[in-house]
Order: C-alpha cells, then sequence, then structure tokens
C-alpha cells in the first residue's frame, strides 16, 4: 500500500474534540487517511513526504445545489421567490440541454473546487450531464435528480416513469466507495402533488436512498397545503404522509416552530442551511441553533448560483453565526468552531456521506490547504484566536491546494487536469442564448 505523507503547521481535524494540531502529519492510502497527528509521534514511513505548511483541514460540503444555474446567474435581482422561479428561472432553465448542464456543471464545479469545496449535494435534472462534469473535475458528487411538476407531475402521465428512471440511474452510479452517490430529489410539496412525494419518499426507502426536498423556504409557501389540511403545519403534513421517514435531506427549513423541529428530531431529518440565499431572496432566517440543540445535523449550502450568487461556501461559513447572534441577541449564540462543523463533518452527515468532512483515521482524504501567510490571519496567540480566524477571515482566495480522495485537484491555485478557460467561454455563450430564446 502506497502512503503519501504531508506536513503542515496546523491540522485542523473537524473531530468531535476540534482538534487542532501543530507540527503535524497526515498519512493519505488509497483514497483515506491512515494516519494523522503531530509529527514527532507519526510511525514508520517509507512513502512520499510533501512539506506543505499552512494549515490543512478537511474540505468544505455543500449540502444543497443547483449547480448548473451558473449559467442563469445574476438574472432575476430583486425578485421574490415565487416570481423569481416562475418568470425568469424556469423559462430560461427551460431552453437548457443536456449539453448546457454539462457545461454548467463543469464551470460550478471548478468554482467550487478552487475554494475548497470537495463535495457537493445536486438537486437538478439532467443527472447523467452532472455525474460526467463532476467526474471530469474531480469533485464529489450526491446526485439527487430532480421532479418538478412541469415535468414529473401526475397530470403528465410522467410519475412512474420518473421514479423508475431515477431507481435504474441510482443502480448504474451509486456506489459509495467511489466518488458518486445518489438519492431522489422531489422539489418539494407546494410544486409536486402530496401523493407523489410520498411515492418518491417510498421509492428513496426501499434503495436506502437520500431524499432532498425543499422544505419551508418561505413563510407563505405552504398555505394552500395547511388550508386544505386544517391548518396542520407543513412539516405535520409530511410526516404523515411518511415524506419524512428514512434518509431525508430538508432544504432551507427557516419557516418551522418548535413541533416541527420535534418532528424533524424525532425523524432523524437532517437540514441545508442556505443563508446567503435565504437573504437575497428575503426568505427568513432559519432557527438553526435550536434545530442542533435538539440533535439534528445542519450542513451549509449556496443554493443555486442564481440566488446566491456564488459557490464559495466561506460566505455561508460566516454568516450563519452571524445571523444567529443578531437574531438572538447574543454574541455566544454559535461559535465558529459551530460554523466549521457544519461546513464539514456535520454537512458530511447531513448529505449522506458518514466517512468523511473530517480528518481522522479510516476518513475519507478530503482536504484543503489554506495558506496563513496572510494578513486576515495574523496575529494568533491561541489556538482558539486561529480557529475564529478561520471561520470569520477564511475565503477561497486562501485555499491553495485541494484534495478528493487523496487526488489532487487544485495545486497552486490551479486545477491540475481541467480547462477553466474553456468552461468559462463555454458558458458564457449558452449563457447568453438562454437568455435569448426565453426572451427574459
Amino acid at each position: 500500500m502506497t502512503t503519501s505523507r504531508y506536513l503542515a503547521d496546523y491540522v485542523l481535524t473537524c473531530n468531535a474534540d476540534f482538534s487542532l494540531l501543530k507540527n503535524a502529519a497526515l498519512d493519505v492510502a488509497d483514497g483515506r487517511i491512515s494516519w494523522v497527528g503531530e509529527r514527532s509521534e507519526a510511525p514508520p514511513h517509507e512513502g512520499s513526504t510533501i512539506q506543505l505548511g499552512g494549515l490543512l483541514m478537511p474540505g468544505l460540503v455543500n449540502s444543497h445545489a443547483h449547480t448548473p444555474m451558473t449559467l442563469v446567474r445574476g438574472a432575476g435581482d430583486g425578485l421574490p421567490l415565487m416570481d423569481w422561479l416562475t418568470k425568469v428561472m424556469w423559462p430560461r432553465e427551460g431552453q437548457m440541454t443536456s449539453e448546457d448542464a454539462l457545461w454548467g456543471m463543469r464551470l460550478g464545479a471548478a468554482e467550487m473546487l478552487l475554494s475548497g469545496v470537495t463535495s457537493t449535494c445536486e438537486m437538478y435534472l439532467f443527472e447523467e450531464a452532472l455525474v460526467e462534469a463532476s467526474q471530469d473535475v474531480g469533485i464529489r458528487l450526491v446526485m439527487t435528480p430532480g421532479i418538478i411538476s412541469a415535468l414529473h407531475g401526475d397530470s403528465f402521465g410522467a410519475t412512474d416513469n420518473r421514479i423508475a428512471a431515477i431507481a435504474d440511474f441510482h443502480a448504474q452510479h451509486h456506489d459509495p466507495d467511489t466518488l458518486v452517490t445518489v438519492g431522489f430529489g422531489p422539489h418539494s410539496a407546494y410544486d409536486l402533488p402530496l401523493e407523489l412525494c410520498s411515492e418518491v419518499a417510498s421509492a428513496a426507502r426501499d434503495l436506502d436512498a437520500l431524499l432532498h426536498i425543499h422544505v419551508c423556504e418561505t413563510q407563505d409557501e405552504g398555505a394552500a397545503l395547511e388550508a386544505q389540511h386544517g391548518g396542520e403545519s407543513t412539516i405535520e403534513i409530511l410526516a404523515q404522509h411518511g415524506i419524512l421517514d428514512g434518509k431525508v435531506l430538508a432544504a432551507h427549513s427557516v419557516w418551522l416552530n418548535e413541533t416541527d423541529m420535534e418532528i424533524y428530531a424525532q425523524k432523524r431529518v437532517r437540514v441545508a442551511h442556505c443563508p446567503v440565499s435565504n437573504m437575497k431572496l428575503a426568505s427568513g432566517t432559519a432557527a438553526i441553533q435550536a434545530m442542533r440543540a435538539k440533535g439534528i445535523d445542519v450542513g451549509l449550502g449556496t443554493d443555486g448560483p442564481a440566488s446566491n450568487d456564488d459557490l464559495d461556501l466561506w460566505q455561508e461559513i460566516k454568516i450563519s453565526p452571524l445571523l444567529a447572534r443578531v437574531t438572538e441577541l447574543d454574541a455566544s449564540s454559535m461559535t465558529p468552531q459551530d460554523a466549521l462543523t457544519m461546513a464539514t463533518v456535520e454537512g458530511s452527515r447531513a448529505i449522506g456521506n458518514d466517512d468523511s468532512g473530517t480528518l481522522q483515521i479510516g476518513a475519507k482524504a478530503d482536504f484543503v490547504r489554506l495558506e496563513l501567510d496572510n494578513p486576515t490571519f495574523v496575529p494568533v496567540t491561541n489556538d482558539d484566536e486561529l480557529i475564529a480566524h478561520v471561520a470569520w477571515s477564511g475565503s477561497g482566495r486562501h485555499v491553495t491546494d485541494v484534495w478528493v480522495q487523496g487526488t489532487q485537484v487544485v495545486a497552486n491555485r490551479r486545477l491540475t487536469n481541467f480547462d477553466l478557460e474553456r468552461a468559462i467561454a463555454e458558458s458564457q455563450t449558452r449563457g447568453l442564448r438562454l437568455a435569448e430564446d426565453s426572451g427574459t
């Protein structure tokens, strides 16, 4: 077994103790971490040794994204969610081809890797193209093929076909030992018939697959559904129909009450928190600390690059605790460690990857190097200050190198095996065409 040893000034493990190791060594073999600790205690080693310096930490996890929307980035700014979707996003996306999605995903995956995001959970159509693109660029992908009413609602007679197609796609591509795992992505209970959401949830449970669904993103999106069910909350209705059973990732979850959060905790629902998108679309602020206090796993997500408008998860790392503190008027309500945990190991659990997101023996070797020789990381007088610098001041510009499953995909701030310039040119041309063809 060939082992590579990486030497760094610091290793931030993001493990249960949130250990910060100094003068550290990280050993990688067969795509997993085989040893980590202070280099003075490192075991004998005969493989390659790479002197990195700086700080190594787990790659960031984007727990909710629609990355091919790079092709519609910036469109419809200032519109509320439903107008934004129906008047701008969906008309442009309706003109999109599989080849468009391929290039949009390539561009977005490159953007994520360059900023230190090593895993992304995608809800989108053209799932074959997204798998191809993610493998081209080298990012870890949880693909949850989208199901939306315009294409897959009962009235269009495509429900059974779509569920069967996703099951076949799962059989072909789902492999936790590789970079691709597969789930199901019904858009929402306000877009799809409740019975269809229940059918999709059942199909996901049959495969022990992730169910990835938008839930309570805006204050009034569930009003019609709740009125039809005697005023019960959307969460109560979803639970009664079995939609929250199994492995469920509920994106946004902004408008929940105490009972809703208790249901999440009981059902072990995971949450994807998208604070920048929620603010941009004026959707509201999720009660993340209350959820986490109940044991609910919460990951951070950018949402689509048209509602953020970038895929740099460092913004979410900073803004999540800021929102929690200003909402609760309590500067201790969320710590830098909390934010970094959600962006790494907790986010990995949320999207169903239980063996990544941390730098400990046996974990998948998804990690990044931060350059500490930077004004924003000075001074450091104790470990907590360095961790705080990473959370409050860290950004994509500090990321110099990135590894996914032990393979280096970014070296000295450049992608190792991907033509970024071509992806930029292709995406510009295709984005122009989508705008012209849709008339928006």
